[in-house]
């Protein structure tokens, strides 16, 4: 496991779960949020997005964690790269209320995002406020992930769907010289992932 995927639904925690990865495997995070989103909330095209991402794995040799979905801008560009998926895919109704206090806690403090993009007061009247997107896409970013996957063969599919599975995933993965790239004498081995179907 060098180059993983981090896919799910807005606000169910791709970013803390691909930081967590990262650090544990001692590769690059590439967060596709700040690569799509420029000053402004203008958003990259498809053409841009493609280089920009493009860009970044090629600057991470020995792997990378991307976490993000962008389908219709990246088409299978990350799922062909990957070696592993990681779909989180908690309840619906967890991940709302997640979104409702990410969102408002962010409007609020005026939290940067992504470029010096923040939250606004004015987006919560559009269906682009995070807490309506998470509830007209939830349950179709359910169904869509495992079947991208599923026409990669090339990648392994591990499914989450609780912070005490992220948890338990997570502490599987112990460190070794061989990913970490430490001299310490360690090597990394990864436990069976928990798939849950």
């Amino acid at each position: 496991m060098r180059r993983v995927a981090v896919m799910g639904s807005s606000c169910v925690g791709k970013t803390t779960v691909s930081r967590r990865l990262a650090e544990a495997l001692g590769v690059p995070h590439i967060e596709l949020d700040a690569l799509h989103h420029d000053a402004g909330w203008q958003e990259a095209p498809a053409e841009l997005l493609q280089a920009r991402v493009l860009a970044a794995f090629d600057a991470a040799p020995d792997g990378w964690v991307a976490d993000g979905n962008y389908g219709s801008k990246l088409g299978s560009l990350v799922l062909e790269r990957a070696d592993t998926t990681v779909f989180l895919d908690p309840p619906l109704l967890r991940t709302f209320g997640r979104s409702l206090r990410r969102t408002i806690g962010r409007t609020i403090t005026r939290e940067e995002l992504w470029n010096g993009n923040r939250e606004q007061i004015r987006f919560i009247f559009t269906r682009y406020w995070i807490p309506w997107w998470v509830l007209a896409n939830h349950r179709r970013r359910s169904r869509e992930v495992p079947q991208l996957v599923a026409g990669q063969p090339n990648l392994e599919l591990v499914i989450l769907r609780s912070d005490d599975d992220v948890d338990r995933w997570l502490q599987s993965i112990q460190a070794t010289d061989s990913m970490s790239g430490s001299s310490n004498g360690s090597e990394r081995q990864k436990t069976p992932p928990l798939v849950d179907t």
